[in-house]
């Protein structure tokens, strides 16, 4: 028998504050800042040093959290077991479906979840928003070209060696926005390397417009790329800068996901 669904007033009286708090200081530790200072937690969390200081002790206490010689916290090893056993369940796609959920929930486009192979970035991932145009011929185990379309150009963008692959003359065009030449395919790349994603504006589909940023492994090794895609018209303006903005934390968060996961043999 299913569980009875919490009203949202009884689901709001069962959650603990303090904990939400602690929870949200922790998710500051990660491989690119694992030691905080208590002046630095304060100040990066926006709370007053009084309950940073009253919760990290708390989270030392339950030893979740070591004090380094210097007086600094970093993480302790429960935390590091409890995130070995989830990570030996998670694979990229798993961790990416609640970002898609979301920015699919929020935009009404279609989100992407792609990776690079051998022939070209296959979707692995595909999940359609709210919005009415559905877009034809991306579907899950579709291979696309890498040199159109956001999801594709982002992966290109990122790898040296895809782009030493990919990257000569005579590539197909799809539409008449399609990039083929390959000067400026790759100062198109190199730009958006800089920026940290890719727009794509009916350059593979007529019609089509998307936004999307790299997911990146060890070592800065693509290891798939996030997206969304709709109507050119809900790609402009405030509404596109919106758009980036979720899809890069997106992106930037499941990069942190694909950092810890075990390497492949």
């Amino acid at each position: 028998m299913a569980a009875p669904i919490e009203s949202e007033p009884q689901a709001g009286r069962d959650i603990v504050g303090a904990v939400l708090k602690a929870c949200s200081l922790l998710e500051h530790f990660d491989a690119a800042r694992p030691t905080w200072t208590l002046n630095d937690l304060t100040s990066a969390s926006g709370m007053n040093k009084t309950t940073v200081h009253r919760l990290m002790t708390t989270l030392i206490h339950a030893g979740w959290i070591d004090r380094t010689a210097e007086g600094s916290y970093r993480v302790a090893m429960p935390m590091f077991e409890i995130g070995s056993a989830a990570l030996v369940q998670l694979d990229i796609r798993t961790a990416a479906r609640p970002f898609m959920v979301d920015l699919a929930d929020t935009f009404g486009d279609t989100a992407y979840l792609m990776v690079p192979a051998e022939e070209g970035a296959v979707c692995i991932d595909r999940l359609e928003g709210s919005n009415p145009l559905v877009v034809a011929g991306i579907n899950i185990g579709s291979v696309m070209p890498y040199h159109a379309a956001a999801g594709p150009i982002v992966m290109l963008a990122h790898s040296k060696e895809l782009r030493q692959r990919w990257i000569r003359e005579g590539l197909p065009s799809f539409t008449d926005r399609t990039l083929t030449d390959t000067a400026e395919l790759a100062e198109h790349l190199d730009a958006v390397k800089e920026a940290g994603y890719s727009i794509s504006n009916s350059d593979y589909l007529p019609g089509v417009a998307a936004v999307a940023a790299p997911i990146l492994g060890r070592s800065g090794s693509v290891v798939a790329s996030i997206s969304i895609g709709g109507r050119v018209e809900a790609f402009e303006g405030a509404a596109l800068t919106e758009k980036i903005e979720r899809v890069r934390d997106a992106a930037a968060r499941l990069t942190r996901v694909a950092e810890a996961l075990p390497q492949q043999n």
